[in-house]
């Protein structure tokens, strides 16, 4: 083999290899309310602590609420990069927490519509992003059609609930829909807003007993968080929890979430990419994806 070809195999080798880096993780929940926006964004923030490069993707189509959290006001969003009007460099927003967010608001209800030729060109832009560790997409909550595209599309799935009995009950109902998708998806629980370990480990064992018995899927436990009332006068104070009462019971659990994230992802190995994901998404095969 000649020098030229080595270099050209050593090349699409490293492609390859950066392709396959980002790790995508969704965070949903059954129903509205039970923390899910605040608890994503703050993950986000520890595991950059934690030496992570992470990009947060607001897709909840509904309720965008990365930016009222973070106390930010996006300029721009992804339907200006659908349209051609800025490239993806210009709508990625760098906040002093250390992460990067990307806003989605009206943009993904353009993705549908977009012509095979526009979606390949949309990918390789979003692709450019992915020496990231992490994009962690924050989801809508509730089993619509929206929330389960980005759901499949990821790499792994966080469901967090409370204790609540309704908000149990609809987290068995979004990992339902999962295994009705995907059977092999991997999921993972949160349980959020527990008053002591007791209970945090109680519900947790309650939904994988019953995803267990009968979906007959392996829920992965990642933790709890406890009740604690500085997490809504952050989020009052438009200040992530994790930055404004680092101290806090709360920061301290997602601290221990995120540790075990990467703990975990690294035993698992690289994600599949962010310019996947959005494949996934889209619902397309790599043909005249390159």
């Amino acid at each position: 083999m000649d020098q030229a070809a080595n270099l050209r195999k050593l090349v699409l080798e490293n492609s390859s290899n950066l392709d396959k880096k980002t790790r995508t993780i969704a965070v949903t929940s059954g129903k509205g309310g039970v923390g899910k926006t605040s608890f994503a964004v703050s993950l986000s923030i520890a595991m950059a602590r934690d030496g992570a490069s992470v990009t947060l993707l607001d897709a909840d189509l509904g309720l965008a609420n990365i930016n009222v959290i973070l106390g930010i006001i996006p300029k721009y969003n992804l339907y200006h990069v659908i349209k051609g009007k800025k490239k993806l460099k210009d709508i990625l927003i760098e906040v002093p927490e250390g992460i990067k967010i990307i806003a989605g608001a009206s943009g993904f209800h353009q993705l549908a519509n977009l012509e095979q030729k526009q979606r390949a060109e949309f990918i390789n832009a979003i692709s450019s992003i992915d020496s990231d560790d992490f994009l962690i997409v924050d989801t809508g909550a509730g089993v619509s059609q929206n929330v389960l595209s980005f759901l499949m599309a990821a790499d792994e799935i966080i469901v967090v609930t409370t204790p609540e009995p309704t908000a149990i009950t609809d987290a068995y109902g979004i990992i339902k829909s999962i295994a009705s998708h995907s059977p092999d998806k991997v999921i993972k629980l949160v349980v959020n807003r527990v008053q002591s370990v007791a209970e945090g480990k109680r519900v947790a064992q309650r939904v994988i007993n019953i995803a267990g018995q009968f979906l007959n899927i392996k829920i992965d436990n990642l933790g709890f968080i406890f009740d604690d009332m500085y997490v809504p006068r952050s989020v009052r104070n438009q200040k992530p929890f994790i930055v404004a009462y680092p101290k806090s019971k709360a920061s301290g659990c997602v601290n221990i979430i995120a540790d075990r994230i990467r703990n975990r992802a690294m035993d698992e190995g690289k994600g599949s990419g962010i310019g996947q994901f959005f494949k996934n998404l889209f619902g397309v095969e790599d043909e005249g994806f390159e």
